[in-house]
């Protein structure tokens, strides 16, 4: 009985998946949960997040991150912009950050440490909000998990989450929601990320400096956030050059009132 469960969801998810496009023209191969069922996992996972903790509880921090959100999301398509966004500030050193699908969005605390204005804040959450509007959380589930994998995320949906965290470490180790994007979609993240960040109001030439901040923070060896990355130097170059040609972006943002004023 439970071969056949399984065979019939894995001809169901197989049925269900889909080639797509993403903005920046990238072939994309998506569908082995629907869009609801991705926005029920980022919800559990970014709940599990909060519960491992720490979290900051410092108003100050959770205002500001706000604030930054609020502004990006605003210039989000309308699906996107009509989700309840949620934040949160984790008091942990590492200079990180995440976005789920579902409207869901983590700093650590440590990231302040490198993002020293609004908008090189603005770079990295852009960033992070980029993976999330590219689907490619939804790429990554459908491409590495596999029908089995399919199999236990929807368990964890339909009741089974307990026992699914009691076994394999929790739905962040499960679905791979906070590893690394691939190199593909991690410079497209970039790409959408700091046209995102420009159209919201924030000078996208601060990613440069925000990166070159990430890399010196790391010394000899790069933060692990930068690790999928061949040469962060070429990152650099590209965000420079995309940059100034997003500054008109960025300029007609202003002159149109979108001057986000968070910290």
């Amino acid at each position: 009985m439970k071969h056949s469960l399984a065979a019939l969801v894995m001809v169901g998810v197989l049925s269900a998946c889909a080639t797509t496009t993403s903005s920046t023209g990238r072939t994309q191969y998506v569908g082995a949960v629907s869009e609801q069922q991705l926005h029920q996992l980022g919800a559990q996972a970014f709940t599990e997040a909060r519960q491992k903790g720490p979290l900051s509880t410092d108003a100050r921090q959770n205002a500001y991150v706000r604030c930054v959100v609020d502004a990006l999301v605003r210039q989000l398509p309308a699906a996107q912009r009509q989700l309840a966004w949620e934040t949160a500030v984790f008091a942990q050193d590492e200079p990180n950050a995440f976005a789920l699908p579902g409207g869901k969005v983590g700093i650590n605390s440590g990231l302040f440490k490198v993002a020293r204005s609004q908008d090189q804040l603005a770079a990295v959450v852009a960033h992070e909000i980029g993976h999330v509007v590219e689907r490619h959380h939804d790429e990554r589930i459908t491409r590495q998990m596999g029908a089995a994998g399919v199999v236990q995320l929807l368990g964890a949906l339909a009741g089974d989450y307990g026992q699914l965290a009691t076994q394999g470490g929790g739905l962040l180790a499960q679905t791979g929601f906070l590893l690394p994007g691939s190199r593909a979609q991690e410079s497209e993240a970039d790409v959408v990320g700091q046209r995102l960040m420009a159209q919201a109001g924030f000078d996208p030439r601060a990613a440069v400096g925000l990166w070159e901040n990430m890399i010196a923070a790391g010394g000899s060896r790069p933060p692990q956030w930068l690790s999928t990355h061949p040469d962060p130097q070429s990152r650099i170059a590209e965000l420079r050059a995309r940059a100034e040609q997003l500054v008109p972006t960025w300029q007609q943002a202003r002159a149109a009132g979108r001057r986000p004023a968070c910290g």
